[in-house]
Parts: structure tokens; C-alpha cells; sequence
């Protein structure tokens, strides 16, 4: 375990050919670094301490950096809106999205009045991602050369996606690039998205078997979106699971004594004011009650690198009133957006939440109200356990409705202060034992003791109950016998909710139409190997790949109808769409397969594979490259495992990109126990061996043992080092 030798390190010194100010910061680093000590175990998982939480946040990027350095990058580039610089022209929309909320000198105003302690966790990050690129100068980052530790505010909360990105890049684009665009058919919502998201389930000491809550985290993200790893110092940290590449804590995971699980929330809190603009005295104005409030403006420069590969710029003068920035406009008026914009008190929630030992100081953390997109599902070693709200939501009155844009023009849409805690649904040790989200609304939450729909605002949901949602009731009610591999089960269960209700319909349309049909005859067989399944996925199953490209091609003609009639697009398909709709998708759908696989009898798991090819942030799939089985399906079908594929150009199979991403089972007893697996592996490069090494075991969910304390590490340790050894 010895630290960098001198002569390396002169080495490295002068293949860099360092200024003199450059070389006594390297210095630093290297001596900072010796008390940090980085232990991978043979799956690869980073197992990171230090003296102090800052020096274990330093670490914790220098290790993440080793395993994916462009997906951190990359994310810093998203956040600081600077991906023009790296991407080109076709991003300075995205990019300007972004700048209308992250100023780099506002952050660095923020940085300068943080609280000491986060300012040293700044200073940590910075630092190791400083010191990775130094030892490595053979990375050569696409835009950023040198992380300042104000950085580290701009990509404050771990989501999949940030509130920012509700932003329409069409109308920003019309607006600001004065173009008429309209809204794409993605943006109107008539395409399908695979579901995004995550379960979260919390089961109470009452309903298990050794008297231990238990806690399942499975977040449904885009494949390799984040690192699992164990961070901890000699200041109490000891925190493990799924942290957002570049980010210095774990944004899912669990301690030695508690446990926190976010699934993406449906509740409203981001909203669009609608501003009457006058002209006065050659000055914009926006009209506020009786008032006239004067637009501001500001100009935005976004640099971006231009085709001959020069770097070039486009300047933007933007308009924003007291509700936010002008993002679009709509029947004449010019429509602004709020949303939270709180970057420290969202980077203090993140990180401090991962210390808290039980439900009070979780809680405690909580009242930052620097948490608007996650509800969390949380279990403790004591036996509590939770279904969260998220804390930032904004009171309004319920008068209007906050899912269109409302007249900014009347003061009564303003926001008027948050909502406290206890304001919003909420479940503390349910009485039934357990409670869960599958990214459906909250009033399901803990079966018959869930909060109850009238009693809140309409607000604070707008997702209703969804297929997942049903199945996880249908896995948890009534039992009392739960452990740590009957909770992985549960997570696991094949039964596809959605399908078990519309294929009895398909039958019955089938039954009801006319004997003379020529569909009768060409979809007998189709319909009797349905009437005969289990409504159940399996890689051998040939029912599950009929019923999900029928699936598909009903929704594909649902969807639009569904947007029309203002009604849920299952409900649309089931009730709704008409027996010669069901029966047309049913043929497309058998002949969809007969074309592709050569029979519309194809085993589900010849279809449905995961394949990871490179490391590019963007895969390229090909059928002639191996693949594995994936015997779980879409989210969209009810499937608790997740995984999101479709074909891709050049593809006749489905490959996945979303889904099951991070899965663990943890058990909080006198000690914590926890089993997990990660898609693929650790690494994003391909030629290491963690590249690919848990591939099988995700598509199988055979998740593997969590060495979450020093002697379970023993005999499963492949390396121990210092940072730049």
C-alpha cells in the first residue's frame, strides 16, 4: 500500500512541463491524496476513505473519473450548459435551456457564502477530478480542462432528469431564434416514452420473517448513468449505492442504519405564467395586478464550436419577470417558468441526507426543502419506515389549474411561500407493514393506509395510478413472511398488470366478431396461445413477445386518440379503442414478427437483449454482435423490472438502453446486510474486465453480495491504492 514513488512522480512532473504555480498545486494534491486510500473489490466497486468527508469526496471523484471520466464530464457539460463547445451549433438551444438558470458567476457568489463544510466538499471534488487528469494526461477532456469547486452547484440533485428539462428546446428556439416552430409530436405527447422513473418498496419488521425492515432501491434510468460505490471517513461518513456520475454523494443508497430510495415524483412544481406584455415610452412591461412591472433583459453569450472545428459564439438577449425567464410564446403572450433554483441548499440536502442514521434526522435534513422531483421510500435499523413527498413544493391556489399556463397578470397564481412537511402526503409505519412508488401517485402508496386524494391540493400529483403501481399492491398486500430474497422475488415478479387487463378484452373482441371475418381465421391461433398465458414474461415465453408487439401497435393509434379525449391511454385501449382496432394491431403485430424472426411464435428472449458494445454514451447496436436474453419487459406492460428496449436502425431485435439500472435489497438489522447488481459493470471502458462482468447477472436478477464492511471485503479485494498510484 505504498504512495506514489518519487520517481514517478518526477515523471509525471516533467511529461507535463508544469509552471511553477502548477507543480506546487500538484504537490498538494499528492500529499492530500496519501491519506486517502481507494479499495476495489474483484467486481470492481470502489470501496473510498478518508480522514474527513472532504478528503473522501476527493476520492470519490478521483475513482469515478478512473471508471468513466467522460460521463462526468459530460454531465459538467450538460450542467454548466457548455455542451456547444464540445457538440457544436445543434446544442446551443440546449445549452442556452440551461444558462437561463446556471450563471456561472451567481455559483460562484454561492460557492463563496456556502457553509465551510460544503465549501471543503467543493474543494475535495475539484481536487480529485484535478489530480485524475493530471496523473493522466493521456484523457483528453472535450471541454473542461480544470474543475473549479463552484462546479459542483450547477448538477446539485441526482435525477434522471432535471426540472430544466421540461422546457420545451422547440419554442425556446422559436422564441429566441425568431422561428415559427411548432411543438414536435414528442413535446405534444402523442409519441410513446418509455417510462423513466423507479420502484421504491419499504417493508416494516412486522411483515418480515427475522424482524429486520427491509428496503428494495431499484431507480429505472438510462443504462450506465451511475457508479455504485462505498464512501466513508473517519468523520461518520459511510454511505453506499448508486451515485450520478460527478457527483459527491450517494444519491440512492443506504448506511449502516438507514436507507433512502427516490422515485420520480408526479407532483407539480414546475409552472408556466402567461404574461400580457405593454409597450410603453419605447420600454416592455408586464402587466401585475393594477401595475405595470418593467421586462428585464440580459444578454447570454453561448460559445459553441463551429464546423470547420473554430470556436464561435451566439449571443442572446433573454427577458425574464419576477416569475422566471421567458422560455416561449403562446396565443400572443409571452409565457415564463418557475421552478426551483436553490443549488446550495439542494447540494447540503443531498449529501447530509446520506449521514443521517434514522427517521428524525432524516427528516431534519429534510426541512431544507431543496428536494422538488423525488418522493423517497426510506427504512431504518430502528424499524421505521416511510413513503416521502418531496419537500420543495410551492403553495398556489387550487383554483387554477397549474398543468396549463395560468395568468401571470393575476397575483393570486403566484407562489406563496412551500408547503411545511407535514402539509404533503406522507406515510410513517403504516399500519399494513409496508409502503412503495413506482412513480404513481401517492394515494397508493400504503394500500388502505395511504394519504387520501381529497384531503390535498390537485397539485401534488399529476401521474394517477399506473400499471407498476398495481402490481406492486398485487406482490405486497396480505403478506407477513418477507426476507431479503422474498423481497428481491417481489421485485422480480413476471405478472404484467397491464396485460391482464387488456388481453381479455382483445379475446372478447376477437369472440364477438363476425365468423366471415377474414381475421378469424388468421388470428385463431393468436388468440388461443393468449387465452392460455399466465400473463407472465419469461425469456421462453412466445405469448410475451405477441403481447407486446400487439401492445405496441395498439398504443401506437391509442396514444393520439387517448391526448384527444383527455383520458388515460390504457384506459383508451381497453374501453375505448374499437374490437376492429384491437384485432388490426393483433395482425400487424403477428406479422411484424413473421417478417423479422421468421414465425410470430418467437420465444420473447430471442427478441429482448441487452448488448453493450463500447463505451460511447450512445450505443450502436448489431444484431450480429453478441447479445444476452432479457426476459423482463417494458414498465409500460406493468413489468416491476424494468427494462426499456426497441429496435434500433440496422435492427431486428430489441436492445434495451433504460430500466433496471442499479438494483439492491437491504436488510437493516444489527448489521446491515445487502445484495446488488449493476447493468454491465463499473467500468466504461472496454477493455476492463468490469466492463461487462455483471451483464448476466442483471438479465437474470441474480444480484449479487454488497461488501459493505472491512471483513466481508476479506478475500474479495483485487487491489488497495492511494489516488495517482
Amino acid at each position: 500500500m505504498g504512495v506514489f514513488s518519487k520517481l514517478a512522480w518526477i515523471a509525471v512532473l516533467g511529461s507535463l512541463a508544469l509552471p511553477a504555480h502548477a507543480a506546487d498545486n500538484l504537490t498538494r494534491l499528492k500529499a492530500r491524496a496519501a491519506g486517502i486510500e481507494i479499495t476495489r473489490d474483484t467486481w470492481g466497486i470502489a470501496h473510498i476513505h478518508g480522514k474527513t468527508d472532504a478528503d473522501a469526496v476527493f476520492g470519490m471523484a478521483y475513482a469515478q473519473a478512473e471508471d468513466d471520466f467522460n460521463r462526468v464530464e459530460t454531465n459538467y457539460i450538460t450542467a454548466l450548459g457548455r455542451t456547444a463547445e464540445a457538440e457544436g451549433e445543434k446544442a446551443i438551444w440546449s445549452d442556452l435551456r440551461q444558462r437561463l438558470f446556471i450563471d456561472p458567476e451567481v455559483l460562484k457568489v454561492d460557492y463563496a457564502k456556502s457553509p465551510a463544510w460544503l465549501k471543503a466538499l467543493m474543494n475535495g471534488w475539484a481536487d480529485g477530478l484535478n489530480f485524475y487528469l493530471a496523473t493522466h494526461p493521456e484523457v483528453k477532456p472535450r471541454t473542461i480542462t480544470r474543475f473549479e469547486p463552484w462546479m459542483a452547484l450547477s448538477f446539485s440533485e441526482g435525477s434522471i432528469g432535471g426540472d430544466i428539462e421540461r422546457i420545451s428546446l422547440s419554442q425556446l428556439e422559436a422564441f429566441y431564434g425568431k422561428r415559427q416552430m411548432a411543438l414536435n409530436d414528442d413535446e405534444k405527447g402523442l409519441t410513446f416514452r418509455e417510462p423513466t422513473g423507479s420502484n421504491g418498496i419499504a417493508i416494516a419488521p412486522s411483515r418480515t420473517l427475522a424482524g429486520n425492515a427491509l428496503l428494495l432501491i431499484n431507480p429505472h434510468t438510462s443504462f450506465f448513468f451511475r457508479s455504485e460505490m462505498q464512501v466513508s471517513s473517519d468523520q461518520g461518513l459511510n454511505a453506499y449505492g448508486a451515485t450520478t456520475w460527478g457527483q459527491f454523494f450517494i444519491y440512492q443508497g443506504f448506511n449502516a442504519r438507514a436507507g433512502w430510495m427516490h422515485t420520480s415524483s408526479g407532483v407539480d412544481v414546475v409552472d408556466e405564467f402567461a404574461e400580457t406584455l405593454v409597450e410603453k415610452d419605447g420600454q416592455r412591461f408586464y402587466r401585475y395586478g393594477k401595475a405595470l412591472r418593467p421586462v428585464v433583459s440580459e444578454t447570454i453569450t453561448i460559445p459553441y464550436r463551429a464546423a470547420d472545428g473554430t470556436k464561435a459564439e451566439r449571443r442572446f438577449t433573454v427577458y425574464r419577470t419576477h416569475h422566471g425567464p421567458i422560455v416561449r410564446e403562446a396565443d400572443g403572450k409571452w409565457i415564463s417558468v418557475a421552478l426551483m433554483n436553490r443549488p446550495v441548499a439542494a447540494l447540503e440536502q443531498s449529501f447530509l441526507r446520506t449521514k443521517a442514521t434514522d427517521y428524525a434526522s432524516f427528516m431534519k435534513v429534510a426541512a431544507l426543502k431543496a428536494n422538488s422531483s423525488n418522493n423517497t421510500l426510506f427504512a431504518d435499523s430502528k424499524g421505521t419506515i416511510a413513503y416521502l413527498h418531496p419537500q420543495f413544493i410551492p403553495r398556489r391556489d387550487d383554483r387554477f389549474d397549474y398543468t396549463q399556463p395560468v395568468d401571470g397578470s393575476d397575483p393570486a397564481t403566484d407562489w406563496k411561500g412551500l408547503h411545511e412537511l407535514d402539509e404533503a402526503p406522507r406515510v410513517v409505519n403504516p399500519a399494513n407493514g409496508w409502503a412503495y412508488n413506482t412513480n404513481n401517485w401517492p394515494y397508493s402508496a400504503a394500500g388502505p393506509d395511504s394519504p387520501r386524494q381529497a384531503d390535498f391540493p390537485k397539485y401534488m400529483d399529476t401521474f394517477g395510478e399506473n400499471p407498476r403501481g398495481l402490481h406492486a399492491i398485487r406482490v405486497l398486500e396480505g403478506r407477513k413472511d418477507f426476507t431479503l430474497p422474498g423481497l428481491l422475488g417481489a421485485a422480480y415478479d413476471p405478472y404484467l398488470t397491464a396485460f391482464a387487463r387488456l388481453v381479455p378484452r382483445l379475446t372478447a373482441a376477437y369472440d364477438a366478431t363476425a365468423a366471415d371475418d377474414p381475421l378469424k381465421a388468421k388470428l385463431a391461433d393468436q388468440i388461443a396461445l393468449l387465452q392460455g398465458w399466465d400473463y407472465k414474461w419469461s425469456a421462453r415465453s412466445e405469448a410475451t413477445s405477441l403481447a407486446v408487439f400487439w401492445g405496441e401497435a395498439l398504443w401506437a393509434t391509442a396514444a393520439p386518440a387517448a391526448k384527444a379525449r383527455g383520458v388515460n391511454v390504457y384506459d383508451y385501449m381497453a374501453d375505448l379503442s374499437t374490437p376492429a382496432e384491437k384485432l388490426k394491431a393483433l395482425a400487424e403485430a403477428s406479422d411484424r414478427l413473421t417478417i423479422d424472426f421468421g414465425s410470430w411464435k418467437t420465444p420473447w428472449g430471442e427478441i429482448n437483449r441487452f448488448q453493450r458494445n463500447d463505451g460511447a454514451i450512445v450505443q450502436t447496436f448489431d444484431d450480429a454482435k453478441p447479445s444476452i436474453p432479457v426476459p423482463f419487459t417494458s414498465a409500460q406492460w406493468g413489468s416491476l423490472a424494468s427494462f426499456g428496449a426497441k429496435r434500433w436502425p440496422g435492427t431486428k431485435k430489441y436492445y434495451g438502453t433504460s430500466g433496471n439500472s442499479f438494483v439492491a435489497v437491504v436488510e437493516f438489522g444489527k448489521k446491515v446486510r445487502a445484495r446488488a447488481v449493476s447493468a454491465g459493470g463499473e467500468s466504461g471502458d472496454p477493455a476492463s474486465p468490469h466492463f461487462n462482468d455483471q451483464a448476466t447477472r442483471y438479465a437474470q436478477g441474480n444480484l449479487r453480495e454488497v461488501y459493505f464492511y472491512p471483513e466481508d471485503l476479506k478475500g474479495h479485494v483485487a487491489r488497495r491504492y492511494r489516488p495517482g498510484e
